[in-house]
């Protein structure tokens, strides 16, 4: 502080942290270097317009991304023999103008693509990314240009990733997201034992069981979708028992919840093909349907249907009885 006497609050950085906070909200960047003895140099860098910003386009795994050039520090390519042999040592870092700067492949720390293994004459491009005291030079898939775009802001859903700054809309109609690097490699620099190159190997987290419901009701497919997803289920829906068979071929769900009446092939018909494949014999069903009359019950229980609900069914009661069916032992 500068201040000839100070206070109890005085010196605690809330000033600069209000700077930081509304120049990060504009789009703009704070650095701040600091030499000891010798004082501290603020920059702070804002975009001359909010709603259009230069941006590098690029590839990462099999999307576009975009990426403000104000907040790249540089662009070089190395070749995949110089790639690999970074990725060898303990710690890789690329050096850059006198400084070390963590290797790390953007589709990884994002989680949406793994690195891929390069050529040794192929060019790989460096994105050369500092945030604060957070130095990472980025390699990516390919680089498609600079250009001006107009920057958009996205919906609750996507704001709240961190990461994500905005999205664009390019001239074919195609929505490519902004990326804020900086607050990605803080992300990435700040968690203890994770490496930068690359999401390691984990053990691998418990998979979640898979739920196939059938029914011709889009409302009814949709609400039961939100339930089976809210309580840690995956889910596969199908409109009728042709749609349903045709998914079978290729996903084996834990267990599926089959509505009756439904065009093309209804419910008993799809249970009875069920029950007659070899693959799909032991798969648990449960019949949720407004047919409540005593034939219908007697008709799917014959058929092996393992539980018959009526319309309308209760939350709680569906939910134990997939708990329960999932819980028991697979037949022999």
């Amino acid at each position: 502080s500068t201040a000839e006497a100070v206070n109890q609050v005085a010196g605690r950085g809330v000033g600069m942290d209000v700077v930081n906070t509304e120049s990060k909200q504009l789009g703009g960047l704070l650095n701040i270097d600091t030499e000891t003895g010798k004082g501290t140099t603020f920059t702070i860098s804002m975009p001359l317009t909010l709603a259009i910003t230069r941006a590098l386009m690029i590839s990462v795994g099999e999307e576009t991304y975009a990426v403000p050039l104000m907040g790249v520090q540089g662009v070089e390519r190395i070749s995949g023999e110089e790639l690999r042999d970074m990725q060898a040592r303990d710690k890789p870092v690329y050096h850059w103008l006198g400084e070390d700067y963590d290797l790390m492949h953007l589709g990884s720390a994002m989680g949406i693509s793994r690195p891929h293994s390069p050529g040794d004459e192929e060019r790989i491009p460096l994105l050369l990314v500092r945030s604060g005291e957070h130095r990472a030079a980025i390699y990516v898939e390919g680089l498609q240009g600079s250009r001006e775009v107009v920057v958009k802001p996205v919906g609750p859903q996507i704001s709240t990733l961190r990461g994500i700054t905005g999205a664009t809309i390019m001239g074919d109609g195609q929505v490519v997201l902004i990326l804020d690097l900086g607050v990605l490699i803080r992300l990435i620099a700040t968690t203890e034992g994770e490496e930068l190159i690359e999401i390691p190997e984990r053990e691998a987290a418990p998979e979640k069981p898979q739920v196939m419901v059938v029914d011709d009701s889009i409302t009814v497919r949709k609400v039961t979708t939100r339930l089976l997803e809210r309580h840690g289920y995956e889910v596969l829906t199908a409109k009728d028992g042709v749609d349903a068979l045709a998914q079978l071929q290729e996903h084996r769900p834990d267990i599926m919840l089959l509505d009756v009446e439904m065009p093309r092939m209804d419910g008993f018909e799809l249970a009875t093909n069920v029950r007659n494949d070899a693959r799909l014999k032991d798969i648990p069903i449960i019949m949720i349907t407004s047919r409540t009359a005593a034939k219908h019950q007697q008709r799917a229980m014959s058929i092996g249907v393992n539980v018959y609900l009526g319309k309308p069914y209760n939350e709680g009661d569906l939910l134990g009885n997939i708990e329960s069916l999932l819980s028991q032992p697979a037949a022999i």
